[in-house]
């Protein structure tokens, strides 16, 4: 399971296309909070990337997005809410076990590197 994400553009704030890119996937502008996980990993094409993590605040609306009008709406296959408990693996692995034991919202920043 992997969280919407994108890819910025030429002079694009981190915030503004993680707004640009959630609202295309799922139709909501999202409330973004403080900053919970920087991921830095290489991938099999030898290309480093940076993954930025956010909170955002107003989960509530994203609970129909079916409804919505998502211009991105193909990039995604399923949608689907999860409780800690459920035995489903979120990626990154280290942001997937902290949500099992309730930890995503901390006063740090936590950096992975994979």
């Amino acid at each position: 399971m992997a969280l919407p994400g994108g890819h910025l553009e030429w002079r694009e704030d981190i915030k503004e296309c993680l707004s640009r890119e959630i609202i295309e996937e799922l139709g909501v502008k999202p409330e973004i909070g403080k900053l919970l996980y920087i991921n830095n990993f290489t991938q099999t094409d030898n290309k480093q990337y940076v993954e930025f993590f956010f909170e955002v605040k107003n989960g509530v609306d994203y609970l129909d997005t079916q409804k919505l009008t998502r211009s991105h709406a193909h990039e995604i296959a399923e949608i689907v809410w999860v409780s800690p408990n459920e035995d489903i693996h979120i990626l990154p692995k280290n942001l997937g076990e902290d949500f099992k034991a309730g930890k995503i919202v901390s006063n740090e920043v936590r950096y992975i590197k994979g």
